[in-house]
């Protein structure tokens, strides 16, 4: 009698353990297939990678390279981000020979960093990029000043130990070795995103920024966010987008819901309407993990 109790039990815990591992491979959510051809999630207050798709191969950025711009910019000791830089003619010249995005400064306007960095983030200003770039780099030359800046782009990424990343640009308009992976991106923005700055200005879906003209009035600069995902997904709170040729459509992306911050990249997607599939498939997964 005794030993058909014993059965009794041991079958019982044999049935109830299978509920539960069946109770537990239920909760596990599947895995997302994205389309991109490269894609990286991770827990940002754990730093836990959730998901990963050729995490680690190099591709070209694009416009997410301005997340390490303006890192760069906010890491300045002794930053005055009140201080006034005024706008030069090289700086539009570049956006036309470049047919890059623009924040559309004017020649002569003195526009603030703070304004430059939301010229920066919100329109994806290249020119904006291109004036940090030579108010920060060391040098006798506009040259040596911007080559000096991308020089300290390189620096941060060997302080961040990213051995896949290489920047040859300050906005990603590449002359060949601008390069990342999403990884690595995510590492960047994760890190960019201690700043508060950083952060109040890429959860910004649009701005009206007051700058100074060259006769001593004001005009009033109109920005909006080229990041859709701050309208379409509850809890976005950033990143960046980028896009070209040779990069095609990327983002960097982060949201926040119940106190859980999911953060990664997407890289060369094929389209705006792929990219924005891939993304929200990786957070659902994300905030589900």
């Amino acid at each position: 009698m005794r030993r058909a109790v014993t059965i009794v039990v041991t079958t019982s815990a044999v049935l109830a353990g299978g509920s539960f591992a069946s109770q537990a491979q239920a909760a596990t959510p599947p895995t997302p297939s994205i389309t991109a051809p490269g894609g990286f999630v991770m827990n940002n207050g754990t730093g836990a990678t959730l998901f990963g798709k050729a995490a680690d191969t190099r591709r070209p950025t694009g416009s997410t390279t301005k997340i390490m711009t303006a890192k760069v910019v906010l890491a300045q000791r002794g930053l005055n981000l009140d201080a006034k830089v005024t706008i030069q003619k090289a700086y539009s010249d570049y956006i036309v020979a470049k047919n890059a995005s623009s924040a559309r400064l004017i020649v002569g306007d003195q526009v603030t960093v703070r304004q430059l960095l939301y010229g920066l983030m919100l329109p994806s200003g290249c020119d904006a990029a291109y004036a940090l770039a030579d108010k920060f780099g060391t040098g006798s030359t506009r040259a040596a000043r911007v080559k000096s800046f991308i020089g300290k782009m390189n620096d941060e990424a060997r302080r961040m130990g990213l051995r896949n990343t290489h920047f040859d640009s300050f906005d990603g308009i590449s002359n060949g070795a601008n390069y990342s992976t999403p990884r690595d991106l995510t590492k960047i923005a994760s890190s960019a995103m201690q700043n508060s700055t950083f952060r109040n200005i890429v959860k910004t879906k649009a701005t009206t920024q007051k700058v100074t003209t060259r006769t001593g009035g004001y005009r009033n600069m109109a920005w909006t966010n080229t990041n859709k995902l701050l309208s379409t997904y509850s809890g976005a709170i950033g990143v960046k987008t980028g896009s070209g040729q040779q990069a095609k459509y990327c983002l960097v992306f982060a949201a926040t819901r119940n106190n859980k911050t999911v953060i990664g990249t997407v890289l060369a997607a094929q389209n705006e309407t792929n990219r924005a599939a891939d993304v929200k498939k990786l957070l659902d997964y994300g905030f589900a993990r």
